[in-house]
């Protein structure tokens, strides 16, 4: 798995306090090595960053990494197994202290989901989805969790993401935001996209709000789901 992105620590000297690893979508099926310019991947370009300005002086880092292939790959499940790869780096470059949030989209969110069981992930978001049903919720148990889905994807689907809340809710605090008026890519209403991203880092970590609309919405662990 290559790293795409890798700012330093915010403070020289000072011990880093947590890491983001924001993860990409993919396909379904494709054993195609990824590409730095692919259109998935350069999605979470402005993600990673508006992560990496929120938390500019908190001492957390984020990374970006690249999946090895594009595809999900049925039981290989290729981009969890890449994932748990960088989770382990992490681990065993800075300990076990350290706390992982993960922030993925589409595929990348079912990987992320899949690997928030991992000892270091304290919390995930996962953006536009991809969670067909039967996906497991046992591993998200003690997580903190988002789960964000725009009104109008036609690439995944909103209501498997609103059932997969329902589940996990059985086993964690869940928050589920329906953003109105926008799709699987997230570029009708980006800055909103990339807004909750943020929010939801800042939470995760304990940083302070920076709009609070938003960081209500991503606090609200109640039934059902906010719309935005």
């Amino acid at each position: 798995m290559s790293e795409t992105a890798s700012p330093p620590e915010a403070v020289t000297g000072v011990p880093l306090k947590g890491i983001v690893v924001v993860a990409h979508g993919g396909q379904e099926v494709s054993t195609k090595p990824t590409t730095a310019v692919q259109p998935a991947v350069l999605r979470m370009v402005p993600i990673a960053r508006a992560i990496g300005n929120a938390l500019s002086d908190a001492e957390i880092r984020v990374l970006r990494p690249r999946f090895t292939v594009r595809g999900w790959n049925e039981d290989a499940a290729s981009p969890v197994g890449d994932l748990v790869a960088v989770l382990d780096g992490i681990r065993a470059r800075y300990g076990s202290t350290v706390p992982v949030t993960l922030v993925g989209h589409s595929m990348g969110a079912r990987a992320a989901l899949r690997a928030a069981g991992h000892p270091s992930v304290r919390a995930v978001a996962a953006l536009a989805p991809w969670v067909p049903p039967g996906e497991p919720v046992a591993q998200l148990s003690g997580r903190r969790v988002l789960l964000a889905h725009g009104d109008r994807d036609k690439i995944t689907r909103p209501r498997d993401t609103w059932a997969f809340a329902e589940r996990a809710r059985a086993v964690t605090q869940v928050t589920a935001i329906e953003v109105s008026a926008d799709g699987h890519a997230m570029l009708r209403r980006a800055g909103l996209w990339h807004a909750l991203a943020a929010e939801f880092a800042r939470a995760s970590f304990g940083a302070a709000a920076g709009e609070e609309r938003l960081a209500a919405a991503v606090r609200d662990t109640g039934p059902g789901r906010v719309t935005v």
